[in-house]
């Protein structure tokens, strides 16, 4: 490649442009610019042609038309010493142009915005930006192109030292070109699809275009590479303890989902294990409901995940940093838990920046083949004007509660899932198991292992009860009260086992299937 003679810059964000170009101007290569980003040139004292200058034809449209020119993407697009292409650049009087500097207007930062208007979402799509962009990266053979003000650095330091790049950084920055076109791509498509659908329409592609946030160290298993992707950074923040791993961040946003259902509840503590819930609890303080989720089981919390409604306390921070746990999600930490758990290391401490769970509508999971599965988040909540008494006698009041507070954390449970529950802890939690049958009988011996009497209990069921057998050995183990969805063709035959036994029953009318 011969040395850059011409840039053309363009550019949103114009962190680090200055410095940038001045080595460039230092170097010998002509500066082009345009609007905004000329005036930051010249405002620091560097000489700059005006890109209507350049083509001869002035921008129009309200800067619509600046850059769709045949001497931009002819400058950009003809190879080197291709005797066609040469003479017909010459024949035009196109001049080359080897260097391009363009970022994209802001337009995932203005659909973040509250409210934004369909309006301003369009008038920040970019049309010239990406064009040049591709143009470039097409040709890099010939052409570097920065896309991103990170990669100005070593850039400057080749253009300085040799006058022109190496084809190795070329290539690296073309493919970084088409990744941040197409992320731009997917989301102007992701935000018009919902803006035109009123944000429930299945999307005709898929696009899923997320920047890398941090490489891991391995993935389930130590043989696995792996990484996260995405803005992870915008809904957690780690405040202590070393990296997280790839099981960490599996667990601790399930953790972050099932928690932040008792938003703006009383204090409440989850524990988790590998994304299921083995315990929560509420009560006056936070403190409280550690006693009462750690009662639930004190062997699975060992290397757990712990989440909190409310800022974590210093009371709390101390009867958890009695037992060995990977991650701890909160709202905020007081500095007196600060204090007691930045003394353990290897513990992470994570504050949840904003829900993630509402963030985004859809779940997508990929199921190999090149195939991805897309489904709405299971956000849909339960009242109790939701539920539909089946059996003859209806819940108490106490036994209301238990069932609202159960069926909020049976929701994040692996199916099949059963869980025993009173109107503020958990008791015995069955998850994951072939049969409904079998969840129950874990969670009965959970419960006995814990020393929990099950007598006056809830049961609570993510999908219906299929025979009798199920509601039938709920009763036995003390349950006196059942929720779930209903549905069964075996329904009639529940309601029946639950009379004879004296059981309040509930419908919800919906499950929740967790695979």
């Amino acid at each position: 490649m011969a040395k850059i003679q011409r840039a053309l810059l363009s550019v949103s964000d114009k962190a680090g442009l200055v410095s940038f170009a001045q080595t460039l101007a230092a170097a010998g290569v002509e500066l082009i610019s345009t609007g905004g980003t000329a005036k930051a040139l010249r405002d620091a004292g560097l000489a700059v042609k005006d890109i209507s200058e350049h083509t001869g034809f002035p921008e129009m449209l309200d800067g619509r038309v600046k850059t769709l020119h045949p001497k931009v993407h002819g400058g950009l697009l003809f190879i080197r010493g291709n005797a066609d292409h040469e003479w017909a650049v010459k024949q035009h009087g196109i001049a080359p142009i080897d260097l391009v500097v363009v970022n994209l207007y802001p337009f995932e930062a203005t659909v973040a915005k509250p409210n934004v208007s369909l309006h301003d979402a369009i008038e920040n799509i970019d049309i010239g930006g990406p064009s040049m962009l591709r143009s470039a990266a097409k040709n890099h053979d010939h052409v570097t192109v920065i896309v991103d003000p990170k990669d100005y650095e070593e850039v400057a330091a080749l253009v300085k030292s040799t006058g022109e790049t190496t084809l190795e950084l070329r290539r690296k920055l073309a493919a970084k070109v088409y990744a941040r076109t197409a992320a731009y791509d997917a989301a102007i498509a992701a935000h018009l699809t919902r803006e035109f659908s009123g944000g429930t329409a299945l999307p005709a592609t898929l696009a899923v275009c997320a920047p890398l946030a941090q490489p891991l160290r391995y993935g389930e298993n130590p043989h696995q590479q792996a990484a996260l992707y995405g803005k992870f950074a915008d809904y957690f923040k780690q405040l202590h303890g070393k990296e997280l791993s790839y099981n960490n961040i599996l667990d601790l946003t399930a953790a972050a989902a099932l928690i932040t259902e008792f938003t703006g509840d009383a204090p409440t503590l989850a524990i988790l294990k590998h994304t299921n819930p083995c315990g929560v609890g509420q009560g006056a303080t936070l403190r409280e409901a550690w006693d009462k989720a750690f009662a639930t089981d004190r062997q699975a919390p060992f290397g757990g995940i712990i989440a909190v409604n409310e800022p974590l306390d210093g009371p709390c921070a101390e009867a958890i940093a009695e037992i060995f746990s990977e991650v701890i999600v909160a709202p905020s930490f007081t500095d007196e838990a600060l204090a007691v758990l930045t003394k353990k290391k290897n513990l992470r401490l994570l504050q949840i920046l904003k829900n993630p769970a509402t963030a985004v509508p859809w779940d997508v999971r990929s199921v190999g083949a090149e195939s991805f599965l897309l489904q709405q988040r299971d956000l849909k909540l339960t009242t109790a004007a939701d539920l539909k008494v089946v059996t003859k006698r209806a819940p108490s009041d106490a036994e209301l509660r238990a069932m609202l507070f159960g069926w909020r954390v049976v929701k994040h449970l692996k199916s099949n899932a059963i869980l025993y529950c009173g109107s503020d802890r958990t008791l015995g939690v069955g998850a994951g198991q072939m049969s409904r049958v079998d969840s129950s009988r874990i969670a009965v011996w959970k419960a006995g292992e814990a020393k929990l009497p099950l007598a006056g209990s809830v049961v609570c069921s993510d999908a219906f009860f299929p025979f009798p057998d199920g509601l039938i050995a709920a009763a036995e183990a003390g349950a006196t009260a059942a929720i779930q969805p209903g549905g069964s063709v075996k329904d009639p035959e529940v309601i029946a086992a639950a009379d004879a036994r004296g059981v309040a029953m509930v419908f919800t009318g919906a499950r929740h299937f967790r695979h």
